[in-house]
């Protein structure tokens, strides 16, 4: 029975926290957009009015950090690493890509439904008129620059201020995070990976880099990481920064009033093709989510509900948009570890998304598909890290245990969408 009482006391304890940090984080989630919001040059685009919705991440990195796994079974967690804060919504639109207009107008004609899907799939010409956001070629070339260059600035623009935008010696930028939690670094990390094995390209590029002042890479900015105290030989991730980004409302249909995004001519022949491409996106983003268990973008937003009832109608979490439509996924560092580690909070939340997503991209539904009928996610996604990324070691891998959740969640993904083709075989 004290057991028991002992139990009642602490998540009566833990709630008062979250609800402490909740109102918090809402106070400083609009000091931080309002300075920021000071500091935008005339020419950016700033888009609908500023996201003023509940902010749940801070209060969760309060749970202690389970030890983790390292690669080749051995524990050791030894580096403070970096993210972009998700309030920094604003400051993350500071991103730098080239992007290609070819295709703007036809993206806004109207398409017939008999070219729109294919069962519960994505049509092949659907798929046609979406590129790859950040193409592989894109990628390994952006990871071979930002390895070789020097970093000869560090300032802010990249959320919170332990995180920083670097400028490297060849005038290309990118966002350093370094953040309080391992946890926070090996997500973000972890998760660029996942959605690669995927084949979801929505994601900048990523490496890792371990901070020396003494090296080539980060003596020109000595002084700066001092002055921000660093901890020499911390693991930062860097991401490609993309300019001219702005923020995504929730579409109508993955709202908590929609019966969702089903494969019926009633609900997708009237859109426009670009309507129909953000959708398609958005159903690679329900997959990677529901995956990695990141709650940090549209779960903590159905949370959020039951205090502001408005919430779907601002912009989401960590989810940005380029000029030619391009949905670009950031700041997923919620994801897998420490995802994992807060699942039972944020279970119901996940699976009420997926739920609201029948209709698929083939490619991805594939992938999934063959994971799940190999069983060898924790290999597969081992090997393409550790293949990719020189401080794969010093990072360390998902913990055996987090590897079965993983898996377990593959399964499950590949339950729905058979569930869903049953049901919709007829069409």
């Amino acid at each position: 029975m004290r057991a028991v009482s002992a139990n009642l006391l602490a998540l009566l304890f833990l709630c008062t926290c979250a609800c402490v940090f909740y109102v918090w984080s809402r106070l400083e989630s609009r000091l931080e957009r309002y300075k920021r919001g000071l500091q935008l040059p005339r020419s950016f685009h700033v888009g609908p009015s500023p996201d003023i919705s509940a902010k749940t991440f801070r209060a969760l990195l309060a749970v202690p950090v389970a030890q983790r796994l390292h690669l080749g079974g051995r524990l050791d967690v030894r580096n403070v690493t970096g993210v972009r804060d998700q309030i920094g919504s604003l400051g993350s639109r500071d991103y730098h890509m080239n992007v290609d207009n070819k295709g703007s107008v036809q993206r806004e004609v109207p398409a017939k439904f008999g070219s729109l899907v294919e069962g519960i799939f994505w049509s092949e010409w659907l798929e046609a008129q979406l590129p790859a956001s950040f193409s592989e070629e894109h990628a390994r070339a952006w990871r071979e620059r930002a390895r070789g260059h020097r970093i000869v600035r560090l300032e802010p623009g990249c959320g919170r201020i332990s995180n920083q935008l670097a400028t490297f010696s060849d005038g290309a930028k990118a966002c350093v995070r370094y953040g309080i939690n391992a946890d926070q670094v090996q997500g973000e990390t972890l998760t660029y990976y996942l959605a690669n094995l995927l084949g979801i390209t929505n994601l900048p590029p990523l490496i890792l880099a371990q901070l020396n002042v003494d090296s080539e890479q980060w003596a020109s900015v000595r002084r700066r990481i001092g002055g921000l105290q660093w901890s020499e030989r911390a693991v930062v991730s860097l991401t490609e920064w993309v300019a001219n980004l702005t923020g995504v409302v929730t579409p109508a249909p993955l709202r908590q009033e929609s019966k969702g995004l089903r494969p019926l001519q009633g609900e997708l022949g009237n859109k426009t093709t670009a309507e129909l491409l953000e959708l398609m996106q958005w159903t690679d983003l329900i997959i990677l989510d529901y995956l990695s268990a990141n709650f940090d973008r549209l779960v903590s937003n159905l949370f959020s509900l039951q205090w502001d009832s408005r919430v779907m109608e601002r912009e989401t979490n960590n989810l940005l948009r380029t000029p030619r439509g391009d949905l670009v996924f950031i700041d997923n560092e919620a994801g897998l570890v420490h995802g994992y580690r807060v699942l039972d909070m944020w279970e119901k939340y996940h699976s009420t998304v997926l739920g609201s997503v029948s209709v698929f991209r083939k490619r991805t539904a594939q992938r999934v598909i063959e994971l799940h009928r190999r069983r060898d996610t924790r290999t597969r996604l081992l090997e393409l890290y550790r293949d990719s990324e020189p401080l794969s070691p010093e990072l360390g891998f998902l913990s055996y245990e987090h590897a079965d959740v993983l898996q377990n969640r593959i399964d499950r993904l590949y339950k729905h969408i058979s569930h869903c083709k049953e049901k919709y075989h007829q069409l």
